[in-house]
């Protein structure tokens, strides 16, 4: 053999052994490229797709802080209805709310699908001052116009005037299905609404709207199952304590109400608006409630900012806003009726003491610190007057109250 073959020999083998080791080499699969957070912008700003899904979810909210006020709810003999732990004729007090949305939809062959999630937690001053839990503070699912779950009632749906104590009539939240037709500006919509009376006969609520560049229109009618729901036992100062509603508990024929509203942009001044609004009861009915009285932990706390709901038979109101960039004004007023009540006194039979007729007025001025960083301070004056009958003198009741907010929405 010479040192040719040899040479050729040693480098066939370490091909062949190179070969064989080649085949044990394992090859590492490439990762997949990262599927970061995409933002999705066919629902407008906030919103971006789960991961992998076709979904969109937005979540927002505000943290908010507010020193609330309320003066004594004071008749016109000096009776007064409302003090402070110290026996002041005021109270004051401050307020904190955190409140967290989600906001999930998704388009499919039948319209946009979307889950709303609200959850909110709020505490007081005093013996309210604790930790406070939260809530579900609105729940629902829609699929094109169909809407089930907890939220507002269809009643109250985009109605009230242009301050934050938005004085409307019936304003609530209830567990409804409704659907709601549109196009072209035009919506109509019908609500089966949950009277939480146990029986098989909901509520319902009906809704016809326009809206265009100008402004909008709406109409709304509602037929209450249950007259006397809710609606029993009022604290009703210039009788000096309990009134009771003049209702039909035994009815069977349920309580009927009508309320309409028009508003305008515009009108008068740029990035302005008026709103005009009234509402008719054929009935005591809680589809037509207000709240007229507060105390300090009870302001811009709920839908109704009350010390206790009263029926009411008519009202009527107006509101306007105005906008200086930064700088907001914004005032209401209503004034209106309510149904005939009884006075419950301690001994002896009910007395009826007829109707009621009230006003409220209400203005705020509100600014943009930043962005994000709003504050809002507003004022209101409620009274409520009594022509006296059956021995009942005449009497009214008032009060002024308002608060001071800071808000930081995200």
């Amino acid at each position: 053999m010479n040192i040719k073959s040899l040479l050729l020999g040693s480098a066939a083998a370490l091909v062949a052994v190179s070969g064989a080791r080649a085949a044990d080499v394992i090859v590492p699969v490439a990762p997949e490229p990262a599927e970061y957070v995409k933002v999705c912008d066919v629902y407008g700003t906030g919103f971006y797709y789960i991961p992998g899904t076709e979904t969109c979810l937005s979540i927002g909210g505000y943290v908010r802080y507010q020193i609330n006020a309320a003066g004594s709810i004071e008749d016109d003999f000096g009776n007064q209805f409302l003090v402070n732990d110290e026996g002041d004729t005021y109270q004051v007090g401050s307020a904190v709310r955190v409140r967290l949305n989600f906001d999930a939809r998704e388009e499919t062959e039948l319209g946009t699908l979307r889950a709303f999630a609200r959850l909110q937690a709020q505490n007081t001053f005093g013996a309210y001052s604790n930790d406070a839990p939260y809530r579900m503070d609105m729940g629902y699912i829609q699929l094109g116009g169909l809407t089930m779950g907890y939220l507002d009632t269809l009643w109250t749906e985009d109605d009230g005037l242009l301050t934050d104590t938005d004085l409307p009539v019936g304003d609530y939240q209830t567990n409804r299905i409704s659907y709601t037709y549109a196009q072209d500006g035009f919506s109509a919509a019908v609500s089966i609404e949950d009277d939480a009376s146990g029986d098989w006969i909901p509520d319902v609520v009906g809704r016809l709207a326009y809206s265009g560049g100008w402004g909008r229109v709406y109409i709304a009618g509602s037929y209450d199952e249950r007259q006397s729901g809710g609606l029993i036992d009022n604290f009703i100062p210039v009788v000096g304590g309990i009134g009771i509603a003049d209702i039909d508990t035994g009815g069977d024929d349920g309580a009927f109400a009508l309320k309409g509203g028009i508003s305008f942009k515009d009108l008068i001044a740029a990035d302005s608006e008026l709103r005009i609004e009234g509402s008719y009861a054929f009935d005591p009915s809680s589809y037509s409630t207000i709240g007229l009285f507060s105390n300090a932990r009870t302001i811009g706390t709920d839908l109704d900012n009350v010390l206790d709901t009263i029926p009411v038979e008519w009202q009527v109101g107006a509101g306007y806003s105005q906008a200086f960039g930064k700088l907001g004004i914004a005032v209401s007023g209503v004034y209106g009726e309510t149904f005939d009540f009884s006075s419950t006194p301690l001994v002896g039979p009910s007395i009826e003491v007829g109707s009621f007729n009230y006003y409220k007025l209400v203005g705020n001025v509100g600014y943009e610190v930043t962005k994000n960083f709003d504050m809002l301070a507003e004022v209101s004056y409620t009274n409520l007057d009594l022509n006296g009958d059956n021995g009942f003198a005449d009497n009214s009741a008032d009060q002024t109250a308002g608060f001071l907010r800071f808000v930081r929405s995200f």
